[in-house]
């Protein structure tokens, strides 16, 4: 534990210096400082989208009735390098990364004219980001929850969720929901049982907050956040409704995608 908490440091320190020798220009917005060395136009596109996905996931979450948050010195900070070869040399990461993000600093790291970046990451990351902060992770959070709220952010990917559950569903190939909140994704490496997982995952948050709201959704994820168990986190939140527990909740969304 010791090793790894020096190891982070390490590249903590090793990001801060590097960005400290670039000469950084910067914009800001009501939520977000983008730091960037050349490209006017993409810094900008980044901010703007930024502040988009902001308001959107807020909404989604229910949380956009919350005041100053992410403002003045809490914004988040996102490091835009000149190209692809830069922000490898200069964060260390990997080469099939495309940006990442310090979710302790709340700091985003990618490069100018990374389409993939406007597209994908930065929406699914944003979304962990605000997930975290508003529920924070002190109690049992499963990880399709924590998952599923990035995914259903991703426009793209909402969309396939929601196509794939509806085919899982109908040919009853889906993962049990009392296996699925077990899972640790990270640790798996059968391809489409990930696939059926990220599909499940998404699918699931999204039939929480269309059919019941985003109010029940946020107190559903608070109670969970307070240390309260799944089902008593169902049984609490959505208590009218017939959801008491996993089982009630995969039956439900069985209904919802498979049209019955």
């Amino acid at each position: 534990m010791i090793k790894r908490s020096v190891c982070l440091v390490f590249i903590f320190i090793s990001l801060c210096s590097a960005a400290a020798a670039q000469e950084w220009k910067e914009q800001k917005s009501e939520h977000f400082i983008v730091y960037y060395l050349d490209d006017d136009n993409f810094a900008s596109e980044a901010s703007q989208w930024a502040e988009k996905y902001y308001v959107n996931i807020a909404s989604d979450l229910g949380y956009s009735r919350y005041d100053n948050f992410w403002t003045w010195d809490k914004r988040v900070k996102i490091y835009i390098y000149r190209d692809r070869a830069q922000f490898l040399s200069s964060t260390g990461a990997k080469d099939w990364s495309y940006g990442f993000v310090n979710y302790n600093e709340k700091t985003i790291y990618s490069y100018a004219n990374n389409a993939r970046f406007l597209d994908a990451l930065l929406p699914h990351e944003l979304a962990h980001l605000v997930f975290r902060d508003f529920v924070g992770f002190k109690g049992e959070v499963p990880m399709w929850l924590d998952e599923g709220v990035a995914q259903w952010e991703e426009a793209d990917k909402r969309r396939v969720a929601i196509e794939l559950a509806k085919e899982f569903i109908a040919k009853r190939e889906f993962i049990a929901l009392s296996r699925l909140t077990q899972m640790n994704i990270a640790e798996e490496s059968d391809a489409e049982v990930s696939r059926k997982f990220y599909a499940e995952a998404a699918s699931l948050v999204g039939f929480m907050i269309k059919k019941y709201g985003e109010s029940k959704f946020i107190v559903f994820c608070q109670q969970l956040r307070d240390g309260a168990s799944m089902n008593a986190a169902l049984s609490f939140a959505y208590s009218a409704d017939p959801i008491r527990d996993i089982g009630e909740l995969e039956k439900e969304w069985i209904k919802y995608y498979g049209g019955e």
